[in-house]
């Protein structure tokens, strides 16, 4: 899901929204959307929540569209995200 972290828009192709199937750490589905900002301002807060007592090594922010993308735990030591690559579809 820290892939997702930053995306103010939903995805689409040709216009047409992606169904999103966002996964846990452990590769677990949490929630399938075609909506991704009305899952950051929503349902997010109940999911952070649970997700960070499952998993406290992750990163989970509070405003994820503002959030920098993440695609793996926080190293030791470190309590900031770690930047992710640009891989945008073009």
């Amino acid at each position: 899901m820290g892939e997702l972290y930053g995306l103010t828009e939903h995805p689409t192709v040709g216009g047409t929204p992606l169904t999103l199937s966002l996964l846990s750490p452990a590769h677990r589905p949490i929630q399938t959307t075609r909506d991704l900002p009305g899952f950051w301002k929503g349902s997010w807060k109940d999911v952070r929540t649970d997700m960070r007592g499952r998993y406290p090594k992750h990163v989970w922010p509070e405003d994820p569209a503002a959030a920098d993308p993440v695609t793996r735990a926080k190293p030791r030591g470190d309590l900031t995200p770690q930047p992710q690559r640009d891989c945008s579809i073009a």
